[in-house]
């Protein structure tokens, strides 16, 4: 429980609690317009206060890093660990904590500092106690299991902030809180096995990434490294015929040393019998002129001409005769000398034609032979390149050979993902069943809650899903928002007594003025005296802030005096001086 609160800034206004209900009441001033109401007087600065001394992060957003409060220091007096402890810190060095008390039994030591003589813990160690002593969280790192419950998680359960949006739903304890945190967080301190709820979690993480990676691959992020087993399958098969035709081809694959040498000779020889065959085409075009010309060459008729001279009627003398014979003879000559020289044409012809076959035989059996020295290998700049294609196609296979284990890797991982939550499941029925006892006082005592706030019992439903457990509260009443805050009301004073009974817990349940905003006076009065009832039955501390003019007058039993439990620290909404700090900021 926490005794006192105290602070070395002048103004702050000291508190002071008992066991049981602890009313803090903010009162309009004397002097206060209409226009002023008690939002300012530090109702809900109370439950930042008493977060800040127990461990919260202080950011320079923090109140308490503020012009005003942070050279000051805040100090409370609680029962940690079964001693009375005094612990202090500032929003100067918000990571240092203060400590006076006894220490020895606690998991870490705090420090002494040797120029103040005091005992100092960090922010860090400190969460460490406190989860150690308030809720036997372990303080080893190792041992620390992941998405396992923490300190802050568990401690918010007992003093809601409004700030961080607590008041929305029974089992959230902030507006930012997960719903793997709440599974945890409420097992916990109900005593269930959290660890299943981890393992969901877990399970849950693990659908994420793979999730992510399928957003990737259908956006093209991952290119040509994500598809279905059977695509990778089918490419690698493909890949590696490939290279086995590269592997063979070049364990037969013979150097020509000479290769482009030959080659150029094999061209060449090429080039020479096209122009042979060219020029014995001419040739023989030749040839065939000329065998025309031979035979069209005749010397020319004498009689012929004597014949037309008498059919003229003319009579040649003999000198003329003699004289045509001469002709003849001369053109005879020529005729003879034409066909000697066409003769002679036509051989040369011909004997060209016969060498250049003699010849282009032989370079064509020349061809042939580098031809087959070509066919039985090849040069050793191709050797060097069909080597590098087979390293390239060897690199291909072995990445489509990686990229199908991942394919495979990620299709049975979907699949054991599913297995694992129905295995989940199956545990987290099986724990529901052993731990029947707890089940059943949990949803009892809700019961027993709900039922003397309104006429119909309110139920909690504890249930095992493929998501986890759940926890549904429900009142069955008219909703509004002061229907949904009692529904936190139950649930809260349930958590706190199951989670005192089994030694869990700081010892006290605070609950901010805004759970009991659009709460009808009668329920309110109820609240506040089932709260006190419950508090002194099972041990606990119960603290409410509230404005006066919201304090029922009426509603409670005969037995019961409400102004009994009202903090005789009263807060006021006067401007500088009222509030709790006693200064505006």
């Amino acid at each position: 429980m926490i005794h006192s609160i105290t602070s070395d800034l002048d103004s702050f206004k000291s508190l002071t609690f008992g066991q049981g209900l602890n009313i803090v009441l903010a009162e309009k001033g004397a002097e206060a317009t209409d226009r002023q109401t008690r939002n300012g007087a530090g109702k809900s600065s109370f439950v930042e206060l008493v977060h800040f001394i127990f461990g919260s992060n202080a950011d320079k957003k923090s109140i308490f890093r503020s012009d005003t409060l942070t050279p000051h220091t805040f100090e409370i007096q609680a029962d940690i660990g079964g001693h009375v402890m005094t612990v202090a810190r500032s929003g100067s060095k918000p990571s240092r904590i203060r400590i006076q008390g006894e220490t020895d039994h606690w998991p870490i030591k705090p420090d002494l500092d040797e120029k103040t003589g005091d005992l100092v813990l960090s922010q860090a160690n400190w969460k460490l106690v406190l989860g150690s002593l308030f809720f036997t969280l372990p303080t080893n790192e190792d041992a620390k299991a992941r998405f396992g419950p923490t300190f802050r998680s568990l401690f918010s359960y007992f003093v809601r902030r409004q700030g961080s949006g607590a008041f929305v739903q029974p089992t959230q304890q902030s507006g930012q809180q997960q719903n793997w945190d709440q599974q945890v967080a409420i097992s916990y301190l109900l005593g269930l096995d959290a660890s299943i709820s981890q393992q969901f979690q877990e399970t849950r993480d693990q659908e994420k990434a793979m999730k992510e990676l399928r957003k990737a691959a259908k956006q093209g992020s991952l290119g040509d490294f994500y598809g279905s087993s059977a695509q990778f399958r089918t490419r690698l098969t493909v890949a590696q015929g490939k290279a086995d035709r590269l592997r063979q081809l070049i364990a037969t694959f013979n150097v020509v040393p000479e290769y482009t040498a030959l080659e150029k000779e094999a061209s060449e020889i090429t080039r020479a019998i096209s122009t042979m065959n060219n020029d014995n085409l001419i040739d023989r075009d030749l040839i065939l002129q000329l065998t025309k010309a031979l035979e069209s060459e005749e010397p020319p008729a004498i009689s012929n001409v004597e014949k037309v001279y008498k059919e003229a009627g003319v009579v040649l003398p003999g000198t003329v005769g003699k004289r045509f014979e001469e002709v003849s003879a001369f053109h005879e000559a020529i005729v003879r000398n034409r066909k000697a020289h066409l003769m002679g044409e036509i051989s040369s012809a011909e004997k060209r034609i016969e060498e250049r076959n003699e010849e282009r035989a032989e370079l064509d059996r020349r061809r042939q032979e580098i031809m087959g020295i070509l066919k039985s290998g090849g040069a050793l700049d191709h050797y060097t390149k069909l080597q590098e294609e087979l390293g390239r196609s060897e690199a291909d296979v072995e990445a489509l050979r990686q990229q199908l284990e991942i394919a495979e890797r990620i299709e049975s991982t979907q699949v054991q993902l599913d297995i694992e939550r129905a295995r989940l499941q199956q545990a987290l029925q099986s724990d529901l069943h052993e731990r029947s006892g707890i089940v059943e006082e949990a949803i009892l005592v809700f019961e027993d809650l709900s039922n003397a706030l309104y006429e119909q019992a309110g139920n909690l439903e504890i249930g095992a899903t493929d998501n986890g457990p759940t926890f549904d509260v429900t009142i069955d009443a008219q909703r509004s928002k002061g229907i949904n805050n009692m529904q936190i009301f139950c649930f809260d004073l349930m958590l706190s007594e199951l989670a005192t009974k089994r030694g869990l817990g700081p010892g006290f349940l605070i609950h901010d003025s805004h759970l009991f905003d659009g709460v009808d006076e009668r329920q309110v009065a109820k609240a506040l005296q089932l709260g006190a009832e419950h508090a002194e039955r099972v041990g606990f501390q119960y603290i409410v802030t509230m404005n006066s003019d919201a304090l029922p007058q009426d509603g409670f039993q005969d037995d019961f005096d409400v102004w009994k439990h009202v903090n005789p620290t009263r807060l006021f909404d006067e401007e500088e001086t009222g509030g709790l700090f006693g200064v505006r900021f």
